[in-house]
């Protein structure tokens, strides 16, 4: 059964990209960003909630960072329990015009979000980072995406750090090839030194998830592969109670908007960021190097239904040892705005996921 409730739902700005973490005493915090429009970031702010009841109800909106106003700007936060106790919220701020010049950013909470340092800039460069991937051996790891400038075409790269973030090492190229846009990864460590990195492929084509394997903890990775989650953005992925996998996505159909010539102007079509979906799957099937030996059943979850635009944007979840799964993603609606006509907002879902 999937039941929604409203996290954060303000009609004067665009809420957008959210995450949420569990903490030890069963308090959910979820972290996301306040911007004017996903195509206009003149003004962005991270904040975050605060749920006492699993995701029933949730607390004020609180502020991470201060505003921006033009650039630099925040851009999408990720948050995470460590294995330490403490919360670790990661962030990219952008420095540059065409979402160049990123800069990732950690934030540290040793009492369960009631308060935060101030960012530590690391020297991982890109934008829309991973969480934060701890290896058995204490290692951490930390991707995000760029554009290559000598193909044109984004790469995805990590960094890793043996201090538990004081220095970073890297970067370590994860995915590239050209006529590929390779981003927005999601990597889970599957068995001993073997790690897995389901990618998002953001040509518009409308292509499946991609995976690369790593057998020695994230030093060399192998090439793309194709993984049966057709239409696939920002996938994020994790482990069940009962060790299965499961990961979270928009479901793009056609893989980006679609635009048609109406009253001789040239307008776009919202149909293709409409849908929100999850897929369960297994260690074989994500350490399989063949795509027919995948397996993965999915699970429709929410349906974006504004008629004037829409924009699932990326969700967060984390799960509990209840069996169940929170989830946290941003739905438009048709609450009034002075400037974009609607505005998404954010709801979590508490989701029983011991399916068959």
């Amino acid at each position: 059964m999937i039941r929604k409730f409203t996290i954060s739902r303000d009609d004067t700005v665009y809420e957008a990209w959210p995450d949420v973490a569990l903490t030890p005493t069963g308090k959910l915090i979820c972290v996301f960003s306040e911007c004017t429009h996903h195509i206009d970031r003149s003004y962005t702010r991270i904040v975050y909630c605060e749920s006492h009841d699993r995701g029933r109800t949730w607390g004020p909106k609180k502020p991470l960072t201060a505003g921006s106003h033009g650039l630099p700007y925040w851009n999408c936060a990720r948050v995470q329990l460590l294995r330490d106790g403490r919360l670790a919220a990661i962030v990219d701020k952008i420095h540059a015009k065409g979402e160049g010049g990123g800069r990732v950013c950690l934030f540290f909470s040793t009492d369960e979000g009631a308060s935060w340092s101030a960012p530590v800039e690391t020297t991982v460069r890109g934008i829309v980072p991973d969480r934060i991937v701890e290896l058995e051996n204490g290692r951490w790891l930390l991707s995000c995406h760029a554009k290559d400038a000598a193909s044109g075409y984004t790469t995805q790269r990590l960094w890793y750090s043996d201090n538990q973030g004081a220095d970073w090492e890297g970067p370590v190229l994860v995915a590239h090839q050209p006529g590929y846009n390779f981003c927005e990864v999601s990597i889970l460590p599957v068995e001993g030194s073997t790690l897995v990195a389901f990618l998002r492929e953001n040509s518009g084509m409308g292509l499946p998830c991609y995976k690369c394997l790593s057998h020695d903890n994230g030093l060399t990775w192998s090439e793309p592969v194709q993984f049966p989650l057709p239409g696939c953005h920002r996938p994020v992925a994790g482990y069940l109670q009962d060790g299965r996998i499961f990961i979270t996505y928009r479901f793009a159909q056609g893989g980006a908007h679609r635009h048609r010539t109406i009253n001789g102007r040239r307008q776009r079509v919202p149909c293709a960021w409409q849908n929100l979906f999850a897929a369960f799957t297994d260690k074989d099937s994500v350490s399989a190097s063949d795509y027919k030996q995948a397996v993965t059943r999915i699970l429709p979850i929410d349906f974006d239904r504004s008629p004037t635009d829409n924009d699932t944007v990326t969700p967060g979840g984390c799960s509990s040892p209840t069996a169940r799964f929170t989830l946290s993603t941003t739905l438009w609606t048709t609450a009034p705005s002075v400037k974009s006509g609607d505005m998404p907002w954010i709801w979590s879902s508490d989701n029983q996921v011991g399916l068959g």
